[in-house]
């Protein structure tokens, strides 16, 4: 089976194909010669993931998935959210976002946040939706050089180090994107049988 990821974020790739059984061939948006900037134009993750699959499959006629990914934070009342990829700006600098997020919390005792992933599929005309969430804390500073994005400042529960210090086999086991790819795979094993 042949399924594009559409997502220009090669880090995120490299999770999934991780986490994708060997009978799955995953394309990239520039396996298919996609190099447009998907707009990411909806109010929610679940809107999101939506628009970047349809894209695809309108554009190319393949069977595709995509996700959007949410650090939601309870002191700022679920902020960044839907905006976390850009919070610090257009850019979509890591680096900022993290700076202007710890700022955001200096002094906040209530650091509680989850990761929210929505996979969005489109399959053989049909459309599927899983979601995977983690809960965690913000931490006060970076910790680790692993993962990407918020993953230095986010320490998920049961474990004493962030993301950015725990193993990718670790992080793929417990995160938001690994338990939204989990139920994915689960669902296309079935539907392969």
């Amino acid at each position: 089976m042949k399924l594009v990821f559409a997502t220009h974020n090669d880090h995120k790739l490299k999770e999934v194909q991780q986490l994708l059984p060997k009978t799955i061939e995953l394309l990239s948006l520039k396996d298919i010669e996609c190099f447009d900037e998907i707009p990411e134009t909806g109010d929610t993750l679940e809107e999101n993931a939506k628009i970047k699959a349809d894209f695809v499959t309108r554009t190319y006629g393949l069977d595709c998935f995509s996700d959007d990914t949410g650090l939601l934070v309870d002191a700022l009342n679920g902020a960044p959210g839907v905006y976390s990829a850009r919070y610090a700006g257009e850019q979509k600098n890591a680096e900022d976002n993290m700076t202007k997020l710890l700022s955001e919390l200096e002094g906040e005792n209530n650091r509680s946040a989850h990761f929210k992933t929505v996979v969005h599929l489109n399959l053989k005309g049909e459309s599927f939706t899983f979601d995977g969430i983690v809960e965690g804390q913000i931490t006060s500073e970076q910790y680790g050089e692993g993962g990407f994005g918020y993953d230095p400042i986010f320490k998920p529960d049961g474990y004493d180090k962030t993301f950015g210090e725990l193993s990718h086999e670790t992080k793929n086991a417990i995160s938001h994107r690994g338990r939204a790819v989990q139920k994915l795979v689960e669902f296309l094993k079935k539907k392969a049988t």
